[in-house]
């Protein structure tokens, strides 16, 4: 069973930087097709929305991280990356990469991210 495993979460002083990796434990066909994300969940709050890289090749973003966070991806690798600059203690989260395809979407386990000095 294909699974997605996030990477590159831990802690960071505020101004600083991540860089978060999400890849499919298998090859997936198609991968450039599908429609890739990153959310995050605070502790008590619902999981929110980041970043999107859909299969088209478009790109969007939440207005609490335009401009500071940056989505790409890597098909031959079947991995989407997040990176974050300029980190806020609000970022703290669960941070979570999500796939969507045709046949259905699946999540990722989540890594955690804290901003703190």
């Amino acid at each position: 069973q294909v699974q997605l495993v996030e990477s590159g979460g831990g802690l960071a002083q505020p101004g600083g930087t991540l860089r978060l990796s999400c890849t499919t434990s298998t090859t997936i066909r198609g991968f450039s097709l599908t429609d890739m994300g990153w959310y995050r969940q605070a502790p008590g709050k619902q999981r929110e929305f980041l970043a999107a890289y859909t299969g088209g090749g478009s790109t969007n973003y939440a207005d609490s991280v335009r401009g500071r966070f940056t989505i790409s991806r890597d098909n031959a690798k079947n991995t989407v990356y997040l990176q974050m600059n300029s980190l806020k203690p609000e970022d703290t989260a669960v941070y979570f990469c999500n796939l969507r395809a045709n046949w259905g979407q699946m999540w990722g386990q989540g890594t955690q991210v804290t901003v703190s000095s």
